[in-house]
């Protein structure tokens, strides 16, 4: 792998968490702003955690489905990335990275070889690509709930595409995954959490240090 790879650890709540996956060597934080989600944060929340992140560490924004006021609510706190995790089109993502004028990260769902096709129409509009379990059928929210895909589906992507992974990764499976996979990052959330919405100081510690050891 020429590049370093990116680590994500996503679905931040606290400042506490915070300041351990910046201890831990994490690339990027996620805030979730989905109020159906365990990790849901207030707007005012993230705003607290963006201050206290900036600089230090770049910050993410998980949006699913958003309207205009809540792109321009969340775009005015400044954080370093939106990510788009709902049903977006590629026409309304492009909207959206108009309008927001931070960079776009467009999480789609792999479940089989015809997910992997769609990939390539949101290639020249998201600044980041981020592939994800799709969810089961009849799930309440977007996300891969802690579940893998089947990751020799991505063989058929250009193999220049760089992409962050995501899905049921945990700190026994991130090195497999990046051996396997060669993605440009990777992605956590359910994977380091002792239980929903919770994280935990030792998993996140052992996920990113796994996940070095295996670049």
């Amino acid at each position: 792998m020429t590049t370093p790879l990116v680590i994500k650890i996503c679905g931040i709540k606290t400042s506490e968490m915070l300041e351990v996956a910046i201890d831990a060597g994490a690339d990027m934080v996620g805030f979730m702003h989905f109020v159906r989600s365990s990790r849901h944060v207030t707007i005012e929340e993230i705003a607290s955690l963006i201050s206290e992140a900036r600089g230090r560490i770049q910050t993410v924004v998980v949006l699913v489905n958003p309207d205009n006021s809540c792109v321009a609510e969340v775009a005015a706190l400044g954080p370093d990335w939106i990510q788009l995790h709902g049903p977006e089109t590629p026409h309304r993502v492009e909207a959206i990275r108009a309008e927001a004028g931070v960079e776009i990260m467009k999480a789609l769902p792999i479940g089989s070889a015809e997910d992997v096709t769609h990939v390539g129409d949101f290639v020249d509009i998201a600044d980041m690509i981020l592939l994800d379990a799709k969810p089961p059928k009849g799930a309440d929210r977007p996300g891969g709930l802690g579940e893998t895909f089947d990751w020799t589906l991505l063989k058929a992507l250009d193999p220049e595409l760089p992409f962050m992974l995501s899905g049921g990764l945990t700190p026994k499976t991130v090195a497999e995954a990046i051996k396997t996979v060669r993605p440009f990052g990777v992605d956590v959330s359910s994977g380091v959490e002792s239980a929903p919405g919770v994280k935990d100081k030792g998993l996140i510690e052992a996920f990113i240090r796994n996940a070095r050891a295996a670049v």
